[in-house]
């Protein structure tokens, strides 16, 4: 397993030790650039700028893309850190050259599960760690360093954080499965979800991306999951009509809209022209794909027969 030490804001980090959130997003002033050092389900901690060498907490990490600042807001407030977007632009302008950009595109990685520790519990980081660091460093349990790493933050969070050291217990859970079973956030969902449908409307192949919303197809306030299989994207008119019950997805992965939407609101020719058609995006990998069960229930429970 890696682990991933990144170089953490302080600001950033005491604003989310004390809202103790159930996700957060550690994001970079610049977009261009990928994060590949992990797999979904693998360790991402925070070590604070020198001469604070320590390492303060972490999360499980569960995706990175890179977003304008306002979509990143949208989907995650203050979970990124920082109490409203202009303080997020304000920030973003400390550390970016192009200040006069309205909507910068930042790079933004997603953590599921973080803990916080507290400061009597601060970890020195390993003596491998070089002071010319600047972002990162990768550590594999594989090696001693990254073993006698791991095994002190579980030490950690055993006394701060119990419930999350259950969790980590339970590791290795990585990948697609750490997809799955976990317990990501709305946030999380809601990027997860638009990236799945290649940042399209599965309905019309919009692409405008601050038009896209991610649907729940089983409404998370009747237990349904935020996860990928329980998702569509959706242009935000068709939303709210999915959501409504003027419009389903059949388990076929066909659009229908209900006839009441013309006999309630004498309208909805444009919606009319998609109903029978096929999705035209969608994911096809078992876990991105929209799960027939929510769709099954989607059909039964919500749409407007």
């Amino acid at each position: 397993m890696n682990i991933w030490v990144g170089v953490t804001d302080e600001d950033w980090f005491t604003h989310l030790s004390h809202l103790k959130p159930d996700e957060v997003n550690f994001w970079q002033p610049s977009g261009g650039r990928a994060f590949r050092a992990l797999a979904p389900g693998e360790p991402f901690l925070f070590k604070l700028h020198s001469p604070k060498n320590f390492i303060v907490g972490g999360g499980f990490f569960v995706s990175h893309t890179p977003l304008p600042a306002s979509l990143a807001w949208d989907a995650f407030g203050m979970k990124n850190g920082v109490g409203s977007l202009e303080e997020l632009h304000a920030r973003i302008r400390r550390y970016r050259r192009d200040t006069k950009t309205v909507d910068p595109v930042i790079g933004c990685t997603f953590l599921a599960e973080p803990f916080f520790l507290n400061e009597s519990a601060w970890l020195p980081v390993p003596k491998s760690w070089a002071p010319n660091i600047v972002q990162g460093k990768t550590y594999d349990t594989d090696s001693s360093d990254g073993r006698m790493l791991w095994e002190s933050v579980q030490l950690r969070i055993c006394v701060t954080e119990p419930g999350v050291a259950a969790e980590a217990a339970d590791k290795p859970r990585l990948g697609s499965e750490f997809l799955a079973r976990s317990r990501l956030g709305q946030g999380a969902f809601r990027v997860l979800v638009t990236d799945a449908y290649e940042r399209r409307c599965a309905v019309t192949g919009e692409k405008t991306l601050p038009v896209l919303e991610a649907a729940h197809i089983k409404p998370y306030a009747l237990n349904g999951p935020h996860q990928v299989s329980n998702g569509i994207l959706l242009r935000s008119d068709l939303h709210r009509l999915f959501d409504l019950g003027y419009v389903t997805i059949t388990p076929d992965l066909q659009l229908e809209v209900s006839s009441r939407l013309k006999a309630e609101w004498q309208n909805g020719r444009e919606y009319y022209a998609h109903h029978g058609q096929p999705l035209r995006f969608y994911g096809h990998e078992p876990l991105r794909r929209p799960s027939r069960e929510f769709l099954q229930w989607h059909n039964e429970c919500r749409f407007r027969t």
